[in-house]
């Protein structure tokens, strides 16, 4: 049986790929930073119907020694970690570079761009003394070269997290390391990651940035969903698991006007199936 690990899994887009691979019957570590949250979220995937075992383990991943720890608690459970995916991420408030303070860079450096690179080197660590395992990072705006006013640092992160990743992967395929690492391009999802930055304090969206959600945006249910089916099935070393398309992306700006979707209410409350989840 095949073990999944998975960071910042509590809710949202981990949340709903650790549902998915329970469905195919992994078993499954989850992390995040809050103790009560992972223990509802394990409380709630013990309910879904499996062969495989939940487990979960407290994780900062801007801490090498909490990731290197979540290593060990997944191999002192299940022996071998097949797939590890460096999923924890926060959103930046919409201010100017000028606007940040050193702290709210920090954390979104932290947690976005060194939380990626420290869950590598850990999984790569223990996949290579296995000569087998699939590593992948997580894409976002700014990975494509994207600007936007407000996502200067984390599009700057995400752009950072696609170089590593792709140069990773050469390294493991020179090394003949046995692994594969590969990238997941989500998309827009909506979550409480959309409408909250680092976490916590809440991002009033535009009007046209609404619009554009509504448009192109997806819950994780949805896209944990398709991630999942495409991580079982790849061989692929240095793929790109991408949803959300150019083509599909055109296609959706082209049935606007007859599929109209709203994920928001007035006071910007999420208005999906999951809104109580985030990435």
């Amino acid at each position: 049986m095949k073990t999944v690990v998975i960071t910042g899994s509590a809710r949202g887009l981990g949340y709903n790929m650790a549902r998915f691979f329970r469905e195919n019957n992994f078993n499954v570590v989850i992390s995040d930073l809050r103790e009560e949250s992972l223990q509802k979220a394990k409380s709630e995937l013990e309910q879904i119907k499996s062969d495989g075992k939940i487990e979960y383990k407290v994780c900062n991943v801007s801490k090498i020694y909490d990731l290197q720890e979540l290593m060990k608690f997944a191999i002192s459970k299940f022996l071998v970690v097949d797939i590890w995916i460096n999923n924890a991420g926060v959103n930046q408030p919409q201010k100017a570079i000028w606007e940040l303070t050193q702290d709210e860079i920090d954390t979104i450096i932290d947690v976005d761009l060194k939380g990626a690179i420290f869950g590598s080197k850990v999984a790569v660590e223990q996949m290579v003394k296995q000569h087998k395992g699939a590593i992948y990072n997580i894409e976002g705006y700014g990975s494509n070269d994207a600007h936007m006013l407000g996502l200067n640092m984390y599009g700057t992160s995400k752009r950072a997290v696609t170089y590593f990743t792709e140069s990773l992967a050469q390294e493991v395929k020179e090394r003949d390391a046995g692994i594969i690492v590969g990238k997941l391009s989500p998309g827009i999802m909506i979550t409480e990651f959309t409408t909250h930055s680092l976490g916590n304090d809440k991002i009033e969206l535009a009007e046209k940035t609404k619009k554009v959600y509504n448009i192109l945006g997806d819950t994780p249910e949805t896209v944990g969903k398709f991630l999942v089916e495409k991580m079982i099935t790849n061989t692929k070393n240095n793929a790109k698991i991408e949803w959300l398309t150019t083509a599909k992306a055109f296609k959706r700006f082209l049935t606007a006007g007859f599929n109209k979707r709203n994920f928001f209410d007035k006071d910007q409350k999420l208005l999906t199936d999951d809104n109580k989840e985030a990435k």
